[in-house]
């Protein structure tokens, strides 16, 4: 099983963590995730890989930072069965019911 390549754009010191709604990123359409924790030393994008966990239901270990360590826009790879993966991700991104 391949794992699953998610698009995130991430939104550091927010003052709730929230996972929902898109963004036109350079990956394509991305996942929004908003965050506590600043850009500061990786923690936005700790949190972020953890909120995307939680999101997706899967573990945290399931879940890794492909590309985007210093950027808002970032490219994380999930383990997983990929059609219950697209079909949360689709949710959490568009709205759309599974």
């Amino acid at each position: 099983m391949d794992p699953v390549t998610v698009a995130v754009r991430v939104k550091p010191g927010s003052s709730r963590v929230r996972v929902g709604g898109a963004f036109a990123g350079p990956y394509g359409s991305a996942l929004v995730i908003a965050v506590n924790p600043p850009a500061v030393d990786g923690r936005a994008t700790e949190a972020a890989r953890l909120a995307l966990a939680r999101a997706l239901q899967v573990r945290p270990a399931a879940v890794v930072l492909r590309s985007g360590a210093a950027s808002r826009d970032k490219l994380f790879l999930v383990d997983g069965p990929a059609p219950v993966l697209d079909a949360r991700l689709r949710r959490l991104r568009d709205g759309i019911p599974e």
